[in-house]
């Protein structure tokens, strides 16, 4: 063979190449215009039949010389990544995302810019048992120059048998105790019916890890002009967690905080497992402000310290932590919780650890 007919042949596959990238960016251009078609529609985008369809069509009239198995490889191949296209155009539309809003959302609470740049804090005890106790925690919070407060009205338990909570009774309780120390209020909802009779009580809706995917909650929650806590799921993963987010958004309420609260794990030193590096890829991807509970996703009071400044060092917006006046009888999750003095010794260390790092609270 002269290098003449070599060259002309070589310059044949080129020309075929050009040809088969554009009927390749041509496919996935009409696979994009059939998602949002399917997206309106709400169907499913991966559809197997379909995908059948379309490789025995491929085979029954395939020539040679490829085999079946090579043809099926490639078109297989050809048709993930459409799918993929799909699922990453799919990530630009999102409200929450980055690609989106460029520019951070900062969740205003009685006059604390979550979000700005400065970490926020949000302590209380994990449940409200009485005025006396939760007007213990507001004074100590109020003390140190805070403007925020979480407890427990409703408690979604594991066990039946565990405190549930004062339910009504514990939101006005935190509303009244607000109010003497000029706090915010953070209470965690979780149904749609309990929801209108606690805005009147709370300036925070907290959706529970429990709750991150009760959808009708999510959408009654996205209803609301309340700004919305939503915690990560025990076993979600970071893009589940961010469709829930775009649950409450997509109802119309922007104000959202996000909060990683630990994963369940095979590990048992902790309650759950700290995903730290969660707060980078939410910060990355959403333009939602990130908090970290140190409490839930730790279960230890020795940890409390150590994961606060892990969080506030990798870029955390805030951080979440339980406090209660003798956390020995508390009626819920006294092993985690914070005394006053420990609660002190906290909240100054990390003071510290901010001012050498050059952040303030």
């Amino acid at each position: 063979m002269s290098h003449q007919i070599l060259e002309e042949l070589r310059n044949q596959v080129d020309d075929i190449n050009l040809e088969i990238l554009n009927l390749i960016n041509k496919r996935a251009q009409l696979v994009e215009e059939i998602g949002k078609a399917k997206e309106k529609q709400g169907v499913n985008r991966f559809d197997p039949l379909r995908e059948r369809h379309m490789l025995d069509l491929i085979k029954e009239n395939n020539e040679g010389p490829l085999t079946e198995g090579s043809v099926s490889h490639i078109f297989k191949e050809i048709f993930k990544q459409a799918l993929d296209l799909q699922q990453t155009n799919t990530k630009k539309e999102l409200l929450v995302s980055r690609k989106r809003k460029k520019e951070d959302t900062i969740v205003n609470v009685n006059g604390d810019p979550i979000g700005q740049g400065a970490p926020s804090f949000v302590f209380g005890p994990c449940a409200v048992e009485s005025f006396e106790q939760t007007d213990a925690v507001g004074a100590e919070i109020a003390k140190k120059g805070l403007k925020l407060m979480r407890g427990g009205a409703y408690k979604p338990r594991t066990s039946p048998y565990d405190f549930q909570g004062l339910g009504l009774e514990g939101l006005k309780i935190l509303k009244e105790v607000g109010q003497k120390h000029g706090l915010g209020i953070v209470s965690e909802i979780v149904t749609p019916t309990h929801l209108e009779e606690a805005l009147d009580y709370i300036d925070v809706i907290q959706i529970g890890a429990r709750n991150m995917q009760n959808f009708e909650l999510l959408k009654a929650a996205g209803q609301t002009n309340k700004p919305v806590l939503l915690k990560r799921g025990l076993a979600a993963t970071i893009d589940e967690f961010i469709h829930a987010a775009e649950y409450i958004m997509s109802k119309g309420n922007d104000q959202i905080i996000l909060c990683e609260r630990g994963i369940r794990t095979y590990e048992r030193a902790t309650r759950n497992t700290l995903d730290i590096s969660a707060v980078p890829i939410l910060k990355q991807e959403t333009h939602l402000p990130v908090f970290v509970d140190v409490t839930h996703s730790t279960g230890r009071r020795d940890l409390l310290l150590p994961c606060a400044k892990a969080a506030i060092a990798i870029g955390a917006d805030g951080v979440m932590a339980e406090v209660h006046p003798d956390p020995a009888v508390a009626l819920s999750d006294s092993q985690q919780q914070m005394d006053f003095e420990t609660f002190d010794h906290f909240y100054e260390t990390l003071q510290k650890f901010m001012k050498s790092h050059e952040l303030n609270a």
